[in-house]
């Protein structure tokens, strides 16, 4: 393990684990453990070393997504909308954009959050992109953005009149212009990471300025990006996994029950084989097609389930407390079971729970 691994989860093992149902639950709580995320530097990791940045290789950029979901689910989920930003201005040919945001994103003084994933429904496009004079006129509603509150801007993906998409930072809070709006609802009721302020919003007549613009991409491109990187939200469903065995081996440990032992080392085996099936896909991609990584993503997701059913059943009936880490474990293999889905993966996680049957 790489020392940036190591002194990540010494401080998520001290800091982020003995509060991580308060971080869950609390919104300060967890601004506050993203905060410090950015006082050690890890909040753009990918981000070449001439932006401030660690230029982490992918590899390693996995193993530390999957130690942040082993300590704090709300935690992972909150800052990988951050580090996409980072990618997505480090892809761009805004050059300002780049010399603007990216020094600052590592550090987490840009807080940046995303909201694209409308761009996967079927039907009529929810938020639509006017060509204007020096920018561009935005209209519409935005389902899901998460981090209000914590985050100070936002990208934005809108569907422009031919069927593409432009992309641009806009802020992330009620704004009046004359007729221009950006409204935003409360923070939506979530069974699972309430803490991360998750509301939708609603655009009129918001003008896009050119120079915030990320980027533009072709019509059907956010589909063929989401199969290109069909593994990527594997990682931190592996560390959910690993936070519901945590707890069954500690309730070995305390009860000696070689019946909990016998479940977490059957459970354990199998998610050392599904994290290096999907470590070494995603390290040779044309290794399998986009069907056969769909499965291995399903593999996770359903074995997430299974184990945090595991530490839901070994804490009994201290696991129906809302405040218990299985019942908050159980409830983050939830939200990433459907985080990023898409019809592909949706099927094929229905495949996987129907062949678990046992006769």
């Amino acid at each position: 393990m790489s020392e940036l691994l190591q002194q990540t989860e010494s401080y998520l093992k001290q800091k982020i684990y003995p509060q991580a149902n308060q971080i869950d639950e609390c919104s300060k709580a967890l601004n506050q453990a993203f905060k410090e995320l950015g006082e050690l530097g890890v909040l753009g990791l990918r981000i070449p070393q001439g932006w401030g940045g660690r230029q982490l290789d992918a590899e390693t950029f996995f193993k530390f997504q999957e130690l942040i979901a082993r300590y704090s689910g709300a935690l992972a989920f909150l800052q990988t909308q951050h580090q996409s930003v980072a990618g997505m201005l480090i892809q761009s040919s805004n050059t300002q954009l780049q010399a603007d945001y990216l020094p600052r994103i590592s550090h987490g003084i840009a807080k940046i959050g995303v909201g694209f994933s409308h761009l996967r429904r079927l039907g009529n496009p929810s938020i639509i992109a006017i060509p204007r004079p020096g920018g561009y006129q935005l209209n519409g509603f935005v389902p899901w953005i998460t981090g209000w509150g914590i985050f100070e801007e936002f990208v934005v993906a809108a569907i422009l009149p031919d069927g593409q998409s432009v992309w641009g930072l806009v802020p992330f809070c009620e704004q009046k212009i004359g007729e221009s709006t950006i409204a935003l609802s409360p923070p939506l009721s979530l069974c699972g990471m309430t803490s991360t302020n998750t509301v939708t919003a609603t655009f009129t007549q918001w003008f896009l300025p050119a120079e915030k613009v990320v980027s533009i991409h072709p019509v059907g491109w956010i589909q063929d990006n989401d199969q290109a990187k069909v593994l990527q939200a594997s990682f931190l469903v592996l560390g959910c996994a690993r936070a519901g065995l945590d707890i069954v081996e500690t309730a070995f440990q305390k009860t000696k029950f070689y019946v909990i032992q016998d479940a977490f080392n059957s459970l354990n085996q199998e998610l050392n084989q599904c994290r290096s099936q999907i470590f070494s896909a995603q390290n040779h991609p044309q290794t399998l097609n986009t069907s056969q990584k769909y499965k291995l993503r399903a593999w996770a997701i359903e074995l997430a389930v299974r184990c945090a059913h595991a530490a839901i059943t070994v804490s009994s009936g201290a696991a129906n407390l809302n405040s218990n880490s299985a019942q908050r474990i159980y409830r983050e293999a939830l939200v990433f079971t459907v985080s990023g889905q898409t019809t592909e993966l949706m099927k094929a996680t229905l495949e996987k729970i129907k062949h678990c049957r046992v006769l």
